[in-house]
């Protein structure tokens, strides 16, 4: 064989060589990657199950005791706890469920229209100088920590609210039908104090994840409402909201997901009664989290903890309803919006 040839044949096989070399890497690779994602997703569940399992076998010896549907009831008496099996379960948990409904709905109430109108402002109005230092603020209101807003709520919201509550006992408490959502007397530390507080906690995540839908419509949607002769209103109302409706659904439920489950600031501003429930928002209350933060590490009456652990377990099996729901509403507003387009 000449030279030459032997050199091309030599150079031919040494390519084939690092290209099999190269797709064997790549597959490995790929492998490694895919094993990973998939012992990552395994681990999130099996932590999920975990977490699940032990709230609810440090739960069973108070539900074995009273029985599941005993705690549905709104008295919550844990000096009058007994051991005999006659006795009625002292430890009630309707009126911390209603607490942590009440809350959460009223600060979502707040939250998601300032949130959403916020997330249009920066990303279809602002001027690009201002963007950037304004989602930057609204940014950093998630990384405020939840007890200084609890020393905000009390120093200065507390005090704020005293002229919108006198407001509430004056009008809206003589309204028929809604008025006993308004009566007082105001004490200041109340479930309205707690759902403004957390309505402030909640707004970084309905702004972000609001601002990422709106950022991701397609400029075809936008340029073909400003053809039409649409003004800006015109153009965010018919192009940028409907796309986007379903991301901001989705943004809502993650925020009231975080809601549900907040402690330090509305232990500090709810007022902590323990005393059935408060139909009234001017009124004290309380939620699951916040009996539990309460309530734990003095909890020395028979099956206190347990039933504390009961609180917890209904709080769990609320926010994973809650976010299963959402992912139901927000996948069926996507095909919708997807047939649409």
């Amino acid at each position: 064989m000449p030279k030459g040839k032997a050199k091309e044949v030599a150079r031919a096989e040494t390519s084939s060589l690092a290209l099999q070399l190269s797709k064997k890497r790549r597959i490995t690779g790929d492998a490694i990657f895919a094993n990973l994602n998939r012992a990552s997703g395994i681990a999130v569940i099996a932590l999920l199950i975990a977490m699940i399992w032990f709230v609810l076998s440090e739960a069973t010896p108070s539900l074995r005791h009273y029985g599941i549907f005993s705690f549905f009831h709104t008295r919550w008496a844990p000096s009058e706890a007994s051991l005999a099996s006659s006795s009625p379960n002292p430890y009630g948990i309707v009126q911390f469920i209603y607490g942590t409904a009440i809350v959460s709905i009223i600060a979502m109430v707040i939250s998601v229209p300032v949130g959403v109108g916020v997330a249009l402002f920066i990303s279809e109005v602002c001027p690009k100088k201002l963007k950037k230092t304004l989602t930057t603020l609204t940014e950093l209101l998630a990384a405020v920590p939840s007890v200084v807003y609890g020393f905000w709520g009390i120093a200065v919201l507390v005090p704020a609210l005293r002229p919108a509550a006198g407001f509430m006992e004056n009008t809206l408490a003589k309204i028929p039908g809604v008025g006993g959502f308004f009566e007082g007397p105001f004490f200041g530390f109340s479930i309205l104090a707690a759902s403004v507080v957390l309505s402030i906690m909640v707004l970084p995540t309905v702004i972000a994840i609001s601002r990422e839908v709106f950022s991701t419509v397609p400029r075809d949607h936008r340029e073909a409402a400003i053809a039409l002769g649409g003004t800006r209103w015109e153009v965010i109302r018919t192009a940028v909201l409907p796309y986007s409706r379903s991301g901001v659904v989705g943004a809502s439920f993650l925020g009231l997901g975080r809601a549900l489950g907040e402690t330090i600031a509305v232990t500090m501003v709810i007022g902590n009664s323990v005393l059935g429930i408060s139909w009234s928002i001017l009124g004290q209350g309380a939620t699951l989290a916040s009996v539990i933060a309460n309530e734990f590490t003095e909890a020395n009456q028979p099956f206190h903890i347990e039933s504390l652990f009961v609180a917890g377990f209904a709080l769990m099996i609320l926010t994973l309803v809650v976010n299963v729901i959402a992912r139901v509403i927000v996948a069926r507003m996507g095909a919708a919006t997807g047939r649409a387009s």
